[in-house]
C-alpha cells in the first residue's frame, strides 16, 4: 500500500513551513513511507513562503524534497490575489488553479490531511 498525505499551509509563517518540511523528512525515513505520495499544498498567504527571496535554507530544503518525489502545489488564484508571478517562485513549484479543490481533489485520492 502507497502512503498518501497532503501537508496544508495558508499562512505566511515561517515556523509552520519549517514543522510542515521536518515532518515530511521525518515522514520519509519511515519504512510505511518509503513509496509515499507527498504534497505540500499552499494556498492563501502562505504562497509567499515559496517566493525566490525565501530563506535560502528553505529552499535547499524544498529542492532535496522534490529530489525525493514531493510535489509542491500553490494556489493560483492566491498568487493572483498577491500580485505574485510564477517568475517570482521557488523552482520547481507547481501551480494549481485553485488550491481549495486541489485539497478536495487529493483528500477524495485518499491522501492524509496534515496541518502542520
Amino acid at each position: 500500500m502507497t502512503c498518501k498525505v497532503v501537508f496544508h499551509l495558508d499562512w505566511n509563517d515561517a515556523d509552520r513551513m519549517n514543522m510542515a518540511l521536518n515532518n515530511i523528512f521525518n515522514l520519509l525515513k519511515d519504512p510505511f513511507a518509503q513509496t509515499a505520495q507527498v504534497c505540500v499544498l499552499a494556498n492563501g498567504q502562505a504562497v509567499r513562503l515559496f517566493e525566490k527571496r525565501s530563506a535560502t535554507s528553505t529552499q535547499v530544503r524544498i529542492a532535496e524534497l522534490r529530489g525525493k518525489g514531493v510535489r509542491f502545489a500553490l494556489c493560483n488564484n492566491s498568487l493572483t490575489g498577491l500580485n505574485l508571478g510564477r517568475d517570482e517562485l521557488v523552482e520547481g513549484c507547481e501551480v494549481v488553479p485553485a488550491g481549495i479543490v486541489e485539497l478536495v481533489r487529493l483528500q477524495q485520492e485518499g491522501f492524509a490531511y496534515i496541518k502542520p
